[in-house]
């Protein structure tokens, strides 16, 4: 079968890497990751990853905790440039061309994100992996996530969570709460579910961006996803059908 989408942005949070034990990376999550990824881009599918670094420091909970805001931030950005640095290994271990961007410069280890260079290595099939954040304080890896999307023309942002879904209220605190498959932009905003930050919902839906939540622990998800089979929640506009 054909893949629904020609080019997918997959958004992963720092703690996914850390799986059970809550910090640092597992090495056994990062191969599983890294194994999906090679079989994605097996259907033909050209995927770029946007990750997050809670795994290793949270910028907002240091900045809580008393150290200027911006400076937590720039700290919290180079740990995604860790995070990228050893799923970019685990991935290129399963003969998987990848190269990672980083918004911030550090060219001993990364190339600089340069929009049409970004392209050009998903074009030539190679997974691209944007660290760093947007490169800016005050803004989440999210937002980053619905920024780079954007910008490379990817058809829909994969949200990679704990859960299967989005759920009207917290599954491990209300036995009540149910699954809502599909969503609204305006709804998940009016109703602060906790999808993506308001910014990143808000980029998404000025562009009629699509983003599907689904839980990254059952392994094949994103392949499933991609080959059309209701998996997650979708969140996308009322008219807005998701791109080919």
């Amino acid at each position: 079968m054909e893949p629904l989408y020609r080019r997918i942005l997959l958004k992963l949070s720092g703690e996914a890497l850390a799986g059970e034990q809550g910090y640092g990376i597992d090495p056994e999550v990062l191969v599983g990751i890294a194994e999906e990824i090679r079989d994605v881009t097996a259907l033909g599918t050209q995927i770029a990853v946007v990750i997050g670094g809670g795994n290793i420091f949270r910028g907002i909970a240091a900045s809580v905790g008393g150290m200027e805001r911006a400076t937590a931030d720039y700290m919290g950005m180079l740990a995604t440039v860790i995070n990228a640095l050893a799923l970019q290994d685990a991935i290129e271990k399963t003969g998987t061309p990848t190269r990672v961007l980083s918004a911030i410069e550090m060219r001993a280890v990364a190339e600089p994100y340069i929009r049409r260079r970004a392209i050009r290595h998903l074009e030539k099939q190679r997974v691209v992996i944007f660290a760093a954040g947007t490169g800016n304080p005050f803004f989440t890896t999210d937002t980053a996530a619905a920024l780079r999307a954007v910008e490379i023309g990817a058809a829909v942002i994969l949200k990679a969570t704990k859960v299967d879904g989005v759920y009207s209220a917290d599954p491990k605190k209300d036995l009540t709460a149910k699954r809502l498959p599909r969503l609204s932009y305006i709804e998940v905003l009016n109703r602060g579910l906790q999808v993506m930050d308001a910014t990143a919902i808000s980029l998404c839906m000025d562009n009629k961006l699509p983003i599907v939540i689904f839980d990254l622990a059952r392994r094949g998800n994103i392949g499933r996803i991609l080959l059309g089979e209701a998996v997650g929640s979708v969140v996308t506009g009322d008219d807005s059908p998701p791109r080919g």
